[in-house]
């Protein structure tokens, strides 16, 4: 056996084992997503998302296999040439996709669809870790955080236009990425005032509100502080720039938004919208996990489940069936599961020997984590409901295939680590 597939013994069984027993339970949710009582069905029916689930995981298990055999280098070697691949191919979804669930994001094949997008994500982790890796790279380059920015930028900007924006969104978690490799935190601070600006746009109909409160503060300011010249000049510049920024919010969300994605926010900053249309799933999501209870009813025993109460159940709004069956005992086995694992994924980050591997396995930490605060966040009504799968529990081929990659792709680069050349 050759050198680079006789590595058994230098994988991270943690991070293997952790992502075993999430596939496994991940299967079984999926079933108790999809059971009916009545029917007399079995696990590995394929006519049920679990049957067709298994099948899923075991093409995993060659994606595996043939992860651990490819020479360590190959990965960072095509990056680029991944990348250049995965934007000729998110370019051509609008005129060769198929539409699903309102997102021309998929390929059809016979029965079966791919989703190119959920594969964008871990090509352009190799594509950012690779130039953050390269000889002479330094962060505090304006010139190279342009070059980051834009290859995080443009497949983000080919997903928008499939209408996919809940994948879109998952490509912002590469700026933790930029922060951990010396990114100022004021870039990170301004996301959060805007994400916080929106949400004011959102909340208070009339803007004018907002306007006289930053009018308001600008007013104390300049009476409280200092009155030269350059401070005056500096807050008003600053009061402008956020009255600008408010209006400009609330055109897109009014002008631009697609009007489905502008009821979701308004479903998010108002439970009571819209219940029996756009708050449909989030309003009996919630019913769902709180009828479970401290234990849950039982596995197979959901009865918002078996009536079909939550759409979506086996794949955006997995997390639901657990809450009810398993109760807030199992989902905080669930949570502290993830917790441990994406932990997991940072100490591995951390004790890679070239900058390559380590800002790699934080994009891995990043995409796991934002689709866990995101996926369970908009299960109980705390984001806007966007779509995104939870890894290794929600049914999809695309999706199981694209995260098992991209973890699989970290291990093999920490089974060599000892092997790298120092670069940081």
């Amino acid at each position: 056996m050759s050198r680079e597939a006789d590595i058994s013994g230098k994988l991270d069984w943690i991070s293997v084992l952790l992502y075993l027993l999430m596939v496994a339970l991940g299967w079984f949710n999926i079933f108790a997503a999809v059971y009916d009582e009545t029917a007399n069905q079995s696990i590995f029916d394929l006519g049920l998302n679990s049957g067709r689930q298994l099948m899923f995981i075991a093409a995993s298990v060659f994606i595996i296999l043939a992860i651990v055999i490819i020479d360590m280098r190959f990965y960072e070697t095509f990056a680029y040439i991944f990348y250049a691949v995965i934007l000729f191919v998110l370019m051509l979804i609008p005129l060769i996709g198929k539409e699903v669930g309102g997102n021309k994001s998929w390929i059809g094949i016979g029965s079966f669809g791919v989703q190119p997008s959920e594969f964008a994500k871990f090509i352009t982790a190799l594509a950012i870790s690779k130039f953050i890796g390269s000889v002479g790279f330094k962060m505090d380059s304006l010139r190279n955080q342009a070059i980051l920015f834009v290859l995080m930028l443009v497949p983000m900007g080919l997903i928008i236009l499939q209408k996919d924006f809940g994948t879109a969104l998952v490509f912002l978690s590469f700026l933790l990425v930029f922060y951990r490799e010396g990114m100022s935190p004021f870039i990170l601070i301004v996301g959060i005032a805007m994400a916080a600006l929106a949400i004011l746009t959102l909340i208070v109909e009339n803007q004018l509100y907002l306007h006289g409160l930053i009018g308001g503060v600008l007013v104390l300011l300049i009476i409280f502080g200092k009155r030269t010249v350059k401070r005056i000049v500096t807050l008003t510049f600053g009061a402008l720039l956020l009255i600008g920024t408010i209006e400009s919010f609330d055109y897109v969300i009014n002008n631009l938004l697609p009007e489905r994605h502008k009821k979701r926010l308004e479903a998010l900053v108002n439970p009571n919208f819209d219940p029996m249309g756009i708050n449909w799933n989030v309003t009996q999501s919630k019913i769902a996990i709180g009828s479970g209870g401290f234990s849950g009813k039982g596995f197979l025993k959901g009865t918002q489940t078996k009536f079909d109460f939550v759409p979506e159940q086996s794949t955006d709004f997995i997390f639901c069936t657990i809450g009810e069956e398993h109760g807030w005992l199992g989902s905080l086995v669930i949570v502290v599961l993830f917790i441990f694992f994406m932990q997991r994924i940072i100490f591995i980050a951390e004790r890679q020997k070239n900058r390559f591997a380590r800002a790699y396995g934080y994009s891995v930490a990043s995409i796991f984590f934002f689709h866990f605060a995101i996926n369970i966040g908009m299960t109980i009504g705390l984001f806007p409901v966007i779509g995104i799968p939870l890894p290794f529990f929600s049914y999809g081929g695309s999706a199981l295939w694209s995260f098992t990659t991209l973890l699989f792709i970290l291990l093999k680069l920490d089974s060599h680590r000892s092997q790298v050349l120092q670069r940081i």
